[in-house]
């Protein structure tokens, strides 16, 4: 499984990069708003982002209609090479996402909550499908289980046939709250898990490691003082 940053923040990707395990970054509206991000400064961001990170950088698209939504796609897809589009999986968006894949332009469909609507965006020529795991547990469904789903489903077909690229749809779990959750997702063969930087964090994290390391020092202390 690879592991995307879900994040606007420069530093936060920087410093994950320089972790070597960094495989693509996503952002959305929010993340970038978060960092107190203009409306002008967003091409010049999403470009620095691309400069840093060796793999996939979702900039998703706000517009609504199908047309909004092309344009858009055209003119994020030229900021850099590995810039890949985030659309909403909309009937609009399934249009917009069929023109752009044809026009060898990668699509990131994000806000997918079920498997009809995964497999139409895989149909529609999407690269990748964004099942969303944390909002379902926000309302007290199993995230974990309609992702299952989803890539059980995927997984019986071959959707390399659509869109330009001619390569396969990959599975991004996203709404990644905890270390558990990328656990859970890497058993269930998701492609990408992409998580906020605390997220990534804490996936490095253990008491034992941390207890271990602690007697190691104290044990090392010993050896200097004999």
């Amino acid at each position: 499984m690879k592991f995307f940053l879900d994040t606007a923040d420069i530093a936060e990707i920087e410093e994950a990069a320089s972790w070597g395990a960094l495989a693509g970054v996503t952002t959305n509206p929010s993340l970038y708003a978060r960092v107190g991000g203009t409306l002008a400064a967003f091409p010049e961001h999403i470009s620095r982002i691309c400069a840093l990170v060796n793999g996939p950088v979702s900039a998703e698209a706000v517009g609504v209609t199908r047309e909004e939504i092309i344009r858009e796609g055209r003119e994020l897809s030229a900021l850099a090479s590995n810039v890949v589009v985030k659309i909403p999986t909309t009937v609009e968006g399934l249009a917009a996402t069929h023109a752009l894949a044809t026009e060898g332009i990668r699509v990131n469909m994000t806000l997918c909550f079920s498997v009809p609507q995964a497999i139409l965006a895989a149909r529609s020529g999407a690269r990748y499908v964004s099942p969303f795991v944390g909002r379902f547990d926000d309302i007290s469904e199993d995230g974990i289980e309609q992702l299952s789903l989803i890539i059980e489903a995927l997984a019986n077909y071959d959707f390399s046939d659509v869109g330009v690229a001619k390569e396969n749809v990959e599975v991004i779990a996203a709404s990644i709250r905890s270390a558990q959750h990328v656990t859970q997702a890497a058993l269930l063969g998701a492609d990408i898990a992409t998580v906020p930087f605390n997220v990534l964090k804490k996936c490095v994290e253990h008491p034992l490691t941390t207890n271990g390391l602690a007697a190691f020092e104290k044990d090392w202390e010993k050896v200097k003082n004999l």
